[in-house]
């Protein structure tokens, strides 16, 4: 029976492919491309004078700060538990993604939009139109592979959770990842509306539609910085577990040889990846008190062996409490 408890993991339902260091090569490479793309785009807007340029450039500057932050999230949160932090350093992820979506929300969102009103009430008139066409899809390629990196990730996590791409990319524990993503989308996003209010400049001669390009830019980039924003509050305040990856903890539970029933589990995330289990189990047999303390310490043990365990507290259940159900 020990080498059962030994050779197997402790199944908490969290995915193995929502692990190792492929965030990080996300995170790197949307680096790369914005700072290349903030680059391209602030040549651009400084020759062609456009205001929904400005805003591109504006937004791309903000991206690149923020990768900055998500690759201190990525590695901070993998530091190991110490004495000041037992169960390690995970939340640290979702402190420093929530600082890079007010980034997006300050530098980005707010930025497009006061220069798209400021040009509206001083409007000038853009010039050098084929510039900005070839930056706008130079940019439109570079944040295309990055944004196909972030769902080449999301995809393969998504397929393992039985999700759906959108669905995995709100509800994953990872921030960085859905960071990348939302950016991305909007970036591109942004791109094509920039590419719209640039050709209308140039057909109607007036700059009112780049200026309301630059508001369009901001906005979206205003409702991605909320999501992303509410969404890391959610996990830094406790966020309980999806139903699937509670059952399979229920499962793994109900499966111990010396656990009879379990009539109270709670898991929250502590980080990407990571959760804390408390529960409350009857033990298998008639048990001295001094053997129950010992074999619910050897079972804490066991769980928080699993690399999706940061930690786990169990009690023994009362005599009035009912068995949880599968």
């Amino acid at each position: 029976m020990e080498d059962r408890h030994v050779t197997d993991e402790f199944d908490v339902g969290i995915k193995q492919t929502e692990g190792g260091g492929e965030s990080t090569l996300t995170v790197l490479i949307a680096l790369g491309a914005n700072v290349l793309v903030a680059l391209a785009k602030s040549v651009a807007a400084v020759i062609t004078a456009s205001a929904s340029l400005v805003a591109e450039a504006a937004h791309s500057w903000a991206d690149a700060g923020n990768e900055v932050f998500l690759f201190i999230a990525d590695k901070r949160s993998r530091r190991p538990p110490d004495k000041a932090h037992p169960l390690g350093y995970g939340r640290a992820a979702y402190v420093w993604s929530l600082f890079a979506a007010l980034g997006l929300f300050i530098a980005g969102a707010a930025v497009s939009i006061w220069h798209g009103i400021q040009e509206l009430i001083h409007p000038e008139p853009a010039s050098e139109f084929l510039v900005g066409y070839i930056v706008l899809a130079i940019s439109f390629v570079l944040e295309g592979i990055s944004f196909a990196q972030s769902v080449r990730q999301a995809r393969a996590e998504a397929s393992a959770y039985d999700r759906e791409l959108l669905e995995h990319v709100l509800a994953t524990s990872d921030p960085t990842l859905r960071a990348v993503f939302a950016e991305d989308a909007a970036a591109l996003t942004g791109l094509v509306i920039a590419a719209g209010a640039l050709g209308l400049h140039q057909l109607t001669g007036s700059p009112v539609p780049d200026s309301i390009g630059s508001i369009l830019v901001g906005l979206v980039l205003g409702v991605v910085a909320f999501i992303l924003i509410k969404r890391n509050v959610g996990f830094l305040v406790g966020e309980q577990v999806s139903p699937q990856v509670r059952a399979a903890a229920l499962r793994a539970l109900q499966s111990e040889p010396d656990v009879a029933s379990v009539s109270y589990l709670r898991l929250e995330f502590v980080g990407p990846r990571q959760v804390f289990l408390v529960a409350d189990v009857d033990l298998a047999g008639d048990h001295a008190e001094h053997e129950v303390a010992a074999e619910l310490e050897r079972l804490e043990r066991r769980i928080t062996a699993s690399r999706g365990v940061a930690g786990a507290i169990l009690s023994l259940s009362a005599p009035d409490q009912k068995p949880l159900a599968d």
